[in-house]
């Protein structure tokens, strides 16, 4: 299965929670997640995707630390199966929830 694949599973499965899924790109930085799931009730959630059995580069894990050190959950998928613990934590506390 290719990491697109991976990609559009999750982003319809998100949708059909009502959630947003959005391409994440940030110019100027390296290595921030491919995707962004805004969730209802403010919860956010990022994933980064790979091919099956590949594993996300030194950034991308430098990266992914920051924004977990900021509170925000960061996954990493590289099979369906793995969509289902993202989707999983959308109705859990361990998600951030953030008003202004």
């Amino acid at each position: 299965m290719l990491e697109k694949e991976i990609e559009q599973k999750l982003r319809e499965q998100a949708e059909a929670l009502g959630c947003l899924c959005l391409k994440f790109v940030s110019p100027g930085r390296a290595g921030v997640p491919d995707r962004i799931i805004l969730a209802p009730h403010g919860r956010v959630i990022f994933v980064e995707l790979k091919a099956p059995g590949k594993k996300p580069r030194e950034i991308q894990l430098y990266v992914h630390q920051k924004f977990r050190e900021l509170g925000f959950p960061v996954y990493v998928v590289d099979s369906p199966a793995q969509i289902q613990e993202v989707l999983r934590g959308i109705s859990t506390s361990r998600i951030s929830v953030f008003r202004c």
